[in-house]
């Protein structure tokens, strides 16, 4: 058991209402490792956290609004546990997140002028309109 420190270490509960988040997404994050190298308990078994807690928290907020996923987030924790300033990996994994992006707007680029080129030559009753064989002629082919 820990010995605890009056006013260092924040139940799970003071957690969530300082953070904003649900119990629930305090436990997970603390099951998946985003918290704390070690988390203590009291005697009557509670989850005790440092305030450090808070500061991660924020991180993870902050990580995941930039487009990171917990597992990238999680090892960018871990190197900063170890001591490191994970700084590098971070613009890593930052870097390529523009480029997804880029590759997300080509493709949505490409999709918008398909749509637009479709939508110009648009016919509400097209003559070669064939009830039986098509359902939209405007967008299937002869042999589709």
């Amino acid at each position: 058991m820990t010995h605890i420190v009056a006013g260092k270490l924040l139940k799970i509960g003071e957690v969530a209402h300082r953070s904003g988040l649900p119990v629930k997404n305090i436990r997970y994050y603390e099951e998946l490792g985003l918290l704390s190298p070690v988390v203590a308990r009291s005697e009557s078994g509670y989850r005790l956290f440092e305030m450090g807690v808070m500061k991660r928290l924020d991180f993870r907020a902050r990580s995941q609004s930039l487009g990171l996923k917990l597992s990238e987030i999680k090892l960018i924790l871990e190197i900063y546990d170890q001591g490191h300033l994970p700084c590098g990996e971070v613009k890593q994994m930052l870097e390529g997140k523009v480029q997804a992006i880029a590759a997300q707007i080509a493709a949505l680029e490409m999709l918008q002028h398909q749509l637009q080129n479709l939508l110009s030559d648009w016919q509400e009753q097209p003559p070669s309109y064939r009830q039986a064989s098509t359902i939209c002629p405007n967008i299937q082919s002869e042999t589709g």
